[in-house]
């Protein structure tokens, strides 16, 4: 089977162009197997770039544990470029359909290669987050999760990494296609995030769990965070996670509709635009391609 390494600001996962070659028959045991970083390829999980009646290609994403995901914000910027830089559509402006819906996404192209540049960036149109709390979902009570109270950070006493992190335990949700639970804190490297962040996944509030971020507010315009990724653990990025970020910090008062994102991997530009849609624009790179045997 022929695949291709991508990363969106080190968010890693392994193509494969379905327009070519068939689906395969059990994309979650692939994902699994493909995505080990000792013994497969290596990635944060598998996207199929398939053929779409409604758009320019299909998104599948698959975690690294096999589990099915609705998006993944770095990921569609990705396919996107494999779209273009590939020849399956050439046009600067495209629609990609998910499982959270049609997205469209914008192109920045350059370099000086033959076939007129490749793809450097991708500004996504993220589309609108949902609020309410049965289709984020989440059982927590309240008409909007902003600022909440979560029983499992609300129990004393309190663990001492708290205060070295500077930990608010309030949580606010929503969803962007997939479920995110935002805190802010005052040092994010502080936050023992293999230790919590896959007790917030599993926290029965979260019925189809949750991905887990914490947020330090460089200024109103500047975040700098940290994701627990529901599915795949500690990543260096998130672009749905940014996006909620993006979301939350206006709601919970914290930081401006348009920010700066620092994640381990690289920036991202976020805006929460009047018209209620979130637009994320980063980088999207092609590693290397090969063959896996399966």
């Amino acid at each position: 089977m022929r695949f291709t390494k991508m990363q969106g600001i080190g968010n890693d996962y392994v193509y494969v162009d379905c327009f070519q070659q068939p689906i395969p028959g059990d994309p979650a045991a692939l994902a699994r197997r493909i995505a080990d970083r000792h013994f497969g390829v290596g990635g944060d999980g598998l996207i199929l770039i398939c053929p779409s009646n409604v758009a320019a290609a299909r998104m599948q994403m698959f975690n690294a544990d096999g589990s099915e995901s609705e998006m993944c914000g770095n990921g569609i910027r990705c396919v996107a470029k494999y779209v273009y830089d590939h020849g399956i559509s050439r046009e600067r402006r495209l629609k990609i359909e998910t499982r959270a819906g049609v997205l469209s996404l914008d192109l920045e192209v350059g370099g000086g290669s033959a076939n007129g540049g490749v793809v450097q960036r991708v500004r996504v149109d993220m589309g609108e987050p949902i609020l309410e709390p049965a289709r984020i979902p989440t059982t927590l009570a309240g008409e909007r999760i902003v600022n909440a109270s979560l029983p499992l950070l609300a129990r004393e006493p309190k663990p001492k990494w708290f205060a070295d992190a500077g930990l608010d335990p309030r949580i606010t949700c929503l969803s962007m296609g997939n479920p995110h639970a935002v805190f802010y804190c005052r040092a994010v490297h502080k936050v023992p995030l293999a230790e919590i962040g896959p007790a917030i996944e599993h926290d029965a509030a979260f019925p189809k769990r949750i991905n887990v971020h914490f947020v330090a507010v460089r200024s109103p315009g500047e975040v700098t965070m940290r994701t627990w990724e529901r599915g795949s653990g500690i990543t260096l990025a998130c672009g749905t996670g940014a996006s909620a970020v993006c979301v939350a910090g206006v709601l919970a008062g914290r930081s401006d509709r348009k920010i700066l994102a620092h994640l381990p991997g690289g920036d991202l530009e976020l805006e929460w635009g009047r018209d209620n849609h979130v637009a994320m624009t980063g980088a999207a790179v092609e590693v290397f391609s090969g063959e896996f045997a399966e």
